[in-house]
């Protein structure tokens, strides 16, 4: 199941996020702490250019809201993009979508393109790592008399600047909001917390899964660098299992192997068991994992050995896996929806001083 490459990445996240248990650990961190210096010393530089208008951002024919994150890894962007596709289609407008689009599987796209097909039928999706072009090519008329999108969502684009947009949301993850209060590659962070003071809106992800103590904690770090960004809290709730062709299946009691190929696989254990569904094991792949033949059969293997009936992974991951799966052994997704649980009046009220008549 990848053991090289998984165990590389579970190694990096060891050394940066647990003491140190030996003079080499100790060696290794220093040196990925002069890296983060320099890295940080890039974009101070880099967003210095910005805030002081020697580069320029570049404004879309449409209203643009960027949904990004501080950190690397899973912050529950994808599910979040698809809750404001929803929530500007029963409004009246067409949402469209851009993204840089990473590590491209075929024709199909990236593994976020797939899910954002499956969760957001019938709006338009455009990958360009040219955000800016991407934006003019996802509003322009398809030329068969249809007009293009009336409003962008940007996924993953806080750091990129190029791009003008009108609402900034970023995602803080409750269960590691600060990247092991570091800069790459000392920890997680693309750039120092004060960044957040280009947010518009700061929404806390998975907050049902830490105390009210936790969630003060971070809102207080929130407040010390951005004391009017509206802050919403929301959830990752379980919809239920579904297969390669959205069936619907019941909740095995005799527990199942669960695998992720995600930035958070603790994240995606504790939504498991929220949905309380037994797991035997969980196998975490790094993040954006392409599932070799090995890999799923070895996962079969593993199931069996361990006497699980089913494989239960995310729905991210279950459209990168063939359809052709066969054998007993079913393999199934979490399908999960975010849900506001604090902040929806102060979410909308900003979404609707950027949108245009419905319509428009």
């Amino acid at each position: 199941m990848g053991p090289t490459t998984k165990n590389a990445e579970q190694r990096f996240l060891e050394l940066i996020a647990e003491p140190p248990r030996s003079l080499t650990d100790r060696l290794l961190r220093g040196l990925l702490r002069m890296v983060s210096w320099g890295y940080g010393s890039g974009v101070a530089f880099r967003n210095s250019l910005f805030d002081f208008g020697l580069k320029p951002s570049h404004a879309a024919p449409v209203p643009v809201i960027s949904v990004g994150n501080l950190t690397t890894g899973g912050t529950g962007k994808t599910p979040v993009v698809a809750m404001l596709v929803h929530l500007l289609k029963e409004a009246g407008h067409r949402p469209g979508i851009i993204s840089r689009g990473y590590r491209e599987l075929d024709e199909g796209g990236n593994d976020e393109a797939r899910v954002l097909e499956l969760l957001c039928p019938d709006t338009p999706h455009v990958q360009n790592r040219d955000r800016v072009l991407a934006a003019r090519q996802v509003t322009a008329s398809d030329g068969a008399g249809n007009d293009g999108c009336s409003m962008i969502i940007a996924d993953d684009a806080f750091q990129h600047r190029r791009l003008k947009r009108d609402l900034d949301i970023v995602l803080i993850d409750a269960l590691n909001p600060w990247g092991h209060d570091a800069l790459l590659p000392r920890g997680l962070l693309r750039e120092p917390v004060s960044g957040l003071r280009r947010a518009d809106i700061v929404i806390l992800t998975r907050a049902d899964l830490v105390d009210e103590s936790a969630r003060t904690g971070i809102w207080k770090v929130v407040e010390a660098n951005n004391q009017v960004a509206a802050r919403v809290e929301l959830s990752f709730a379980p919809v239920g299992l579904v297969d390669k062709a959205g069936n619907q299946h019941a909740v095995d009691d005799s527990g199942v192997l669960a695998f992720c190929g995600i930035g958070n696989p603790d994240g995606f254990r504790k939504t498991l068991a929220s949905a309380e569904i037994p797991i035997r094991e969980l196998i975490a792949f790094p993040d954006h994992h392409h599932y070799a033949q090995s890999d799923l059969q070895q996962l079969i293997e593993t199931a069996q050995k361990s006497g699980a009936r089913s494989l239960v992974t995310t729905v991210k991951d279950l459209v990168k896996i063939e359809s052709d799966w066969t054998g007993s052994t079913m393999l199934l997704a979490l399908n999960i929806e975010a849900q506001v649980t604090s902040g929806e009046d102060s979410l909308a009220e900003a979404i609707s001083k950027v949108t245009p008549p419905p319509n428009h």
